[in-house]
């Protein structure tokens, strides 16, 4: 049975470290999320991405401005 896609928020990073910092701070603060290849709609210097559902891009922009996570990109994708 094939995989039914969903709309996604997906942050995309300059750098590993970057990725894996906001995949820690999310876990540490409970936001829902996981770390992903960067889609083929889109690219990133670190070939990683923050993928979450849509109704957290505003708890995860205020994250990342208040941690001072560094990102290339906030997407939204039907993935």
């Amino acid at each position: 049975m094939p995989r039914v896609k969903r709309m996604k928020v997906v942050v995309t990073f300059p750098s590993t470290v970057q990725a894996l910092k906001m995949e820690q701070c999310c876990k540490r603060d409970g936001l829902d999320g996981r770390l992903i290849p960067v889609p083929k709609q889109i690219s990133a210097g670190c070939g990683m991405a923050w993928a979450a559902v849509p109704d957290s891009k505003t708890a995860l922009e205020i994250m990342i401005s208040q941690e001072g996570i560094e990102v290339e990109g906030v997407y939204e994708l039907l993935l």
